[in-house]
């Protein structure tokens, strides 16, 4: 714990004593304070990896319950702090509602000296696990596993995700294309009791009929031709932890049936099998169709929208947070600065307002992949307004609107469409990543386009 810093909170000014005395030849740094109503203001100006809180003060807040109130505090402020309460022996049920409520663990006092010091150095291992794991994972992602956002509307979804991250809820995740539903799930995951259990994902929307069963469910050997071992389904491997859908919204109905029945009967049938396997999950779904389209019941079965949309989630697009562009497109600069070894200083006057005014259709995504763009384009140490390129499709639209001949003019959008994909795959002699990656889509996104319009 040799680069540990640690704030501990408690009104007894013996048991800071001794605590500082414990630490402070262990850790970096030790911040001692009997007055909880200063923690949010030491977070602010320090860089605390651990909260060791209290659970009970003999004044300032009149709940009955202080240690759960400024945890409250702390976690929606800083949730990627570790928070470890301090309890005595009656009160442990208070304790272990602190773990509901996001505390990492507890420790009930008087305590053994080497029982702290082992609890502190397994949460401070849990941090730096998490921090390593954002450095290879999405560079969307800031290094204390939170989401990158100031802007009111981001406080505002990272306030209801850590009220539902902690429960069994079955959570929908709604939003546009690019928007970041998968960080949002991954979030949610990190957030849950069952964090330290895995975490699986399925793009859903792109499997085809044949391949849904198999792919959710698993197979027995001899199920059918290719079907030379027995294979575990996803439903299987996330059992005991989060199973993430992507694109729920573009399954068949027959799909979804299938779908509802496992959900219901919490236990799946392996093809090529009669005997149900039993599993424990905790469901998130996510789509970009909108929750009124999902209420068609000739696209969406209305009671498989009861079970798993518990909680919806809405994650705003890029144009409605504001401040939040440039936050993010400094995040990203620096990301890919560092990938492509050059030292880019940040952004000009006329390259921000560039940002601003744009509306961004293709969201973070979009931003994202135009700022790597515009890093590996670059030729000065700062970014400039002409090394900011955006979505091709978007340009496509924008530049259609303006000509005068018929042949643009009268064109639909999905004509428009069309034609944007059509240029960006002749444009890389048919590479389907590199003409995903420049229309800001994925690969099964462009792959359904491309059948959508016979490409």
């Amino acid at each position: 714990m040799k680069k540990a810093s640690i704030l501990v909170v408690d009104d007894d000014q013996d048991l800071l004593t001794a605590v500082r005395i414990l630490l402070r030849p262990k850790v970096q740094q030790v911040i001692v304070e009997p007055n909880p109503e200063n923690i949010l203001r030491t977070l602010e100006r320090n860089a605390i990896d651990i909260v060791l809180l209290d659970m009970n003060f003999k004044s300032v807040i009149n709940t009955g319950n202080e240690g759960l109130f400024w945890l409250g505090k702390i976690k929606s402020q800083y949730p990627h702090i570790k928070v470890v309460m301090i309890t005595a022996y009656g009160a442990v049920d208070l304790a272990v509602r602190s773990l509901k409520q996001g505390a990492s663990d507890f420790i009930v006092k008087p305590w053994q000296n080497e029982h702290l010091l082992q609890t502190l150095e397994t949460v401070f291992e849990e941090t730096k696990q998490t921090k390593g794991q954002d450095k290879t994972s999405s560079p969307a992602l800031r290094q204390d596993n939170d989401l990158i956002g100031r802007s009111a509307i981001m406080e505002d979804l990272q306030y209801k995700m850590d009220k539902v991250a902690p429960t069994e809820a079955n959570i929908l995740i709604l939003g546009e294309n690019g928007t970041g539903k998968d960080l949002i799930a991954q979030a949610l995951h990190r957030r849950s009791l069952r964090a330290k259990q895995a975490y699986i994902k399925v793009d859903v929307g792109a499997l085809t009929e044949t391949l849904f069963e198999s792919e959710l469910f698993g197979y027995k050997k001899g199920a059918f031709t290719d079907a030379r071992e027995d294979r575990q389904g996803r439903f299987e491997a996330a059992n005991r932890g989060t199973l993430f859908l992507d694109e729920i919204g573009n399954i068949s109905l027959q799909q979804q049936a299938k779908l509802l029945s496992a959900l219901q009967n919490r236990q799946v049938v392996p093809l090529g099998s009669y005997q149900p396997v039993p599993v424990d999950i905790r469901l998130l779904s996510a789509t970009n169709v909108p929750l009124k389209a999902l209420a068609d019941e000739s696209r969406f079965r209305k009671d498989l929208i009861y079970r798993i949309n518990t909680v919806e989630i809405q994650v705003p697009p890029l144009r409605e947070r504001g401040e939040d562009i440039v936050l993010l497109a400094n995040h990203f600069l620096d990301f890919y600065s560092r990938k492509y070894h050059k030292n880019m200083e940040g952004f000009e006057g006329d390259a921000v307002q560039k940002l601003k005014t744009y509306h961004f259709p293709g969201n973070v995504r979009e931003l994202q992949y135009s700022i790597e763009r515009a890093v590996i384009m670059a030729e000065q140490q700062s970014i400039r307004d002409s090394d900011i390129l955006f979505s091709p499709i978007e340009q496509a639209i924008q530049e259609s609107s303006k000509l005068s001949e018929p042949t643009y003019a009268n064109q639909s959008l999905e004509e428009m469409e069309r034609h944007a994909i059509q240029s960006a795959i002749e444009r890389y002699n048919g590479n389907i990543s590199k003409a995903a990656r420049e229309l800001g889509l994925t690969r099964a996104a462009l792959y359904r386009r491309m059948e959508k319009y016979n490409i």
